[in-house]
Protein backbone atom coordinates (compact mmCIF):
# COMPACT_ATOMS: atom_id res chain seq x y z
CA UNK A 1 0.00 0.00 0.00
CA UNK A 2 2.96 2.25 -0.52
CA UNK A 3 1.83 5.27 -2.29
CA UNK A 4 4.52 5.76 -5.12
CA UNK A 5 5.11 9.22 -6.28
CA UNK A 6 3.02 9.92 -9.23
CA UNK A 7 1.38 12.78 -11.45
CA UNK A 8 0.04 14.58 -8.64
CA UNK A 9 2.97 13.79 -5.91
CA UNK A 10 6.36 14.84 -5.35
CA UNK A 11 9.48 13.38 -3.72
CA UNK A 12 10.75 15.14 -0.84
CA UNK A 13 13.94 14.40 0.98
CA UNK A 14 13.71 15.33 5.08
CA UNK A 15 15.92 14.26 8.08
CA UNK A 16 13.85 13.97 11.20
CA UNK A 17 15.14 13.16 14.92
CA UNK A 18 15.67 10.04 16.10
CA UNK A 19 12.30 9.89 18.39
CA UNK A 20 10.10 11.13 15.26
CA UNK A 21 11.59 8.88 13.04
CA UNK A 22 11.02 5.82 15.13
CA UNK A 23 7.16 6.73 16.03
CA UNK A 24 7.00 7.09 12.38
CA UNK A 25 8.31 4.00 11.93
CA UNK A 26 5.86 2.31 14.92
CA UNK A 27 2.78 3.31 13.77
CA UNK A 28 3.13 1.91 10.12
CA UNK A 29 4.33 -1.35 11.66
CA UNK A 30 0.82 -0.95 13.86
CA UNK A 31 -0.48 -1.17 10.72
CA UNK A 32 -2.36 2.16 11.25
CA UNK A 33 -0.60 3.79 8.05
CA UNK A 34 0.62 1.92 5.16
CA UNK A 35 3.49 3.84 4.91
CA UNK A 36 5.71 6.57 6.27
CA UNK A 37 4.14 9.12 3.93
CA UNK A 38 1.04 8.56 4.59
CA UNK A 39 1.90 9.19 8.47
CA UNK A 40 3.37 12.21 7.16
CA UNK A 41 0.65 13.65 4.73
CA UNK A 42 -2.05 12.63 7.73
CA UNK A 43 0.29 15.51 10.00
CA UNK A 44 0.41 17.93 6.94
CA UNK A 45 -3.62 17.89 7.01
CA UNK A 46 -4.15 17.63 10.32
CA UNK A 47 -1.26 20.66 10.89
CA UNK A 48 -3.41 22.42 7.69
CA UNK A 49 -6.58 22.14 9.50
CA UNK A 50 -5.46 23.74 12.64
CA UNK A 51 -3.73 26.56 11.09
CA UNK A 52 -7.11 27.14 9.17
CA UNK A 53 -9.06 26.84 12.11
CA UNK A 54 -7.15 29.80 13.97
CA UNK A 55 -6.83 31.99 10.95
CA UNK A 56 -10.95 31.51 11.01
CA UNK A 57 -10.77 32.56 14.56
CA UNK A 58 -8.82 35.57 13.91
CA UNK A 59 -11.01 36.99 10.93
CA UNK A 60 -14.21 36.02 12.69
CA UNK A 61 -13.57 36.94 16.49
CA UNK A 62 -10.32 38.55 16.84
CA UNK A 63 -10.63 41.02 13.92
CA UNK A 64 -13.84 42.05 14.62
CA UNK A 65 -12.93 42.77 18.40
CA UNK A 66 -10.01 44.96 17.44
CA UNK A 67 -11.92 46.91 15.02
CA UNK A 68 -14.75 47.42 18.13
CA UNK A 69 -11.71 48.49 19.93
CA UNK A 70 -9.95 51.01 17.40
CA UNK A 71 -13.56 52.49 16.65
CA UNK A 72 -14.19 52.70 20.63
CA UNK A 73 -11.28 53.06 22.84
CA UNK A 74 -14.03 53.95 25.80
CA UNK A 75 -15.24 49.96 25.61
CA UNK A 76 -11.73 48.43 26.94
CA UNK A 77 -10.59 48.07 30.37
CA UNK A 78 -7.50 49.44 32.02
CA UNK A 79 -4.60 46.85 33.09
CA UNK A 80 -5.28 47.56 36.93
CA UNK A 81 -8.98 46.91 36.35
CA UNK A 82 -8.30 43.76 34.29
CA UNK A 83 -6.15 42.69 36.55
CA UNK A 84 -8.62 43.56 39.53
CA UNK A 85 -11.31 41.54 38.00
CA UNK A 86 -8.85 38.83 37.27
CA UNK A 87 -8.73 38.57 40.67
CA UNK A 88 -11.55 38.82 42.24
CA UNK A 89 -13.19 35.97 40.02
CA UNK A 90 -9.80 33.62 40.98
CA UNK A 91 -10.50 34.19 44.56
CA UNK A 92 -14.34 33.73 43.75
CA UNK A 93 -13.98 30.38 42.22
CA UNK A 94 -11.30 29.56 45.07
CA UNK A 95 -13.73 30.13 47.52
CA UNK A 96 -16.62 27.85 46.00
CA UNK A 97 -13.67 24.99 45.77
CA UNK A 98 -13.51 25.18 49.43
CA UNK A 99 -16.61 25.78 50.23
CA UNK A 100 -18.20 22.41 48.37
CA UNK A 101 -19.03 24.28 45.48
Amino acid sequence: MDKRPGPESDTLTVSLPAEQSRYIDHLVASGGYGSASEVVEAGLRALQDREAGHDRWLRQEVVPVYDAMEADPARGLSGDTLAGQIEARHAARLGKRHCGG
